[in-house]
């Protein structure tokens, strides 16, 4: 500030669309409150960006206090309904694009891609106040009258694309799921080589057999719950699992034999997707936890399950819905049901509900 009168940058000056657009840096404790978000204030048409999904804030916050040494967030983008004055440091050269930007205190600061980083940052600082003397970077576009806020907006997110989950799941290296996943697939011989790593999911012509998300998931239902132990212990006991399915699973060993195509199992059969391996380990779990001796000589039972697609009398409602497999949470549950029934396995109260729901509507129909 200067003066009391105005805010002070210090930016680079850029061009855009041919028009003045300027980078700074913003110090953390000042980002709540020189760029509000108060959407009760804010008529519909100043309001340039999504409403606040406060769900969101939470875990956007944790990801800051748990990570103070190596979080990153990306610039903030900000309309600003004022005139400005930039005072460039050279009058030639690079060095003319650097200077000071100079903003009235009257304007009007309307965030177009940024508002649930700011609102994270906000609820951050409350628990962690020394994260107030950090910065983050802040592109300033002119909009007098915001005319062009909300267009501003949709044009920042038009070309968005999340990436895949799988693609994710490589590059994450915080969550101990994901590093044990990765480290399952490179250790283990049944999956090396046949784990699609960037995409979640599979064209017909992929030489692959499963996608990291679907191990990934799958793992991840296999340890939840289980009593606490070891990274490395988990990651053993996680390889054990696979590989002991592998085993009872022919056409998997096939695939890597070259004796069949990976597109010809996926075609034919349902224990390479996702909601299947996903019911494996929500059963495999059940084995372990009531037979931790005997869990993989009692696994050899399910040589006797018939996974082809074409099994509509088993598969359909459970993993598969009009002859299309589905990932719902319910169908994870039904399929599991079914691998439970054949390892002779009790249902678990909240199993036996979504059973029952199931035989009341097949009677209904």
């Amino acid at each position: 500030m200067s003066n009391g009168f105005e805010y002070v940058f210090p930016a680079i000056r850029g061009i855009q669309a041919q028009r003045e657009y300027y980078v700074s840096m913003c110090p953390m404790r000042l980002l709540p409150k020189l760029f509000l978000f108060d959407e009760e204030e804010l008529v519909p048409e100043l309001r340039a960006q999504r409403q606040l999904n406060k769900a969101r804030l939470p875990e956007l916050s944790r990801y800051i206090t748990e990570n103070p040494n190596d979080y990153v967030f990306s610039a903030i983008t900000v309309s600003i309904d004022a005139a400005v004055n930039f005072e460039r440091l050279a009058m030639e050269g690079d060095a003319g694009r650097i200077g000071l930007l100079h903003i009235p205190m009257s304007a009007r600061f309307i965030i177009n891609d940024g508002q649930h980083r700011r609102a994270a940052i906000d609820r951050a600082l409350r628990e962690k106040p020394e994260l107030g003397d950090e910065s983050i970077a802040v592109v300033f576009f002119l909009d007098i009258g915001l005319a062009r806020c909300q267009q501003m907006f949709a044009d920042l997110n038009r070309y968005a694309i999340r990436p895949s989950s799988s693609l994710s799941i490589l590059y994450d290296y915080r969550d101990e799921t994901a590093r044990l996943a990765k480290a399952l697939i490179a250790k283990s011989s049944v999956f090396r080589d046949v784990i699609e790593l960037e995409k979640t999911s599979l064209s017909p012509r992929s030489g692959r057999l499963f996608t990291l998300s679907a191990i990934y998931h799958a793992t991840d239902e296999l340890l939840s719950g289980m009593q606490e132990t070891a990274p490395r212990e988990s990651a053993e006991l996680a390889l054990s699992f696979w590989e002991a399915v592998a085993g009872h699973i022919g056409e998997w060993g096939r695939v890597r034999r070259g004796e069949l195509s990976a597109g010809e199992v996926r075609a034919d059969f349902i224990h390479t997707h996702g909601v299947v391996l996903q019911a494996l380990a929500r059963a495999g779990r059940s084995l372990i936890q009531r037979h931790p001796k005997q869990w993989q000589a009692k696994l050899a039972n399910i040589e006797a399950v018939n996974w082809r697609r074409s099994n509509s009398n088993l598969w359909e409602g459970r993993a598969l819905l009009g002859g299309r497999v589905s990932k719902a949470h319910q169908n994870v549950i039904l399929t599991a049901n079914a691998i439970k029934n054949h390892l002779g396995l009790a249902l678990s109260p909240e199993e036996q509900r979504v059973e029952d729901a199931l035989s009341r509507g097949n009677n209904g129909s």
